[in-house]
């Protein structure tokens, strides 16, 4: 998966894991509320993971490109 896929998943599911939280608020279930702060968080993870995929395939293209230009050039 793609670096902006794995961050699109990752807000979907920290958006889920945030209504979770605020439902299980509202009807007094610990359990629910708990899923939905672990939901949160692998949210979170899923977009860091995602931010280094795309970090990742910079740097990756960056160097590419450079090496590209230095034989242009040699």
């Amino acid at each position: 998966m793609s670096g902006t896929g794995d961050k699109i998943i990752g807000y979907a599911n920290e958006a889920a894991g945030n209504i979770k939280q605020g439902v299980g608020k509202a009807v007094g279930s610990d359990k629910l509320e708990a899923e939905g702060m672990v939901q949160e968080a692998k949210g979170d993870v899923q977009k860091a993971v995602g931010g280094a995929k795309n970090a990742a395939s910079d740097a990756y293209n960056t160097a590419s490109e450079s090496s590209t230009t230095d034989k242009v050039k040699g």
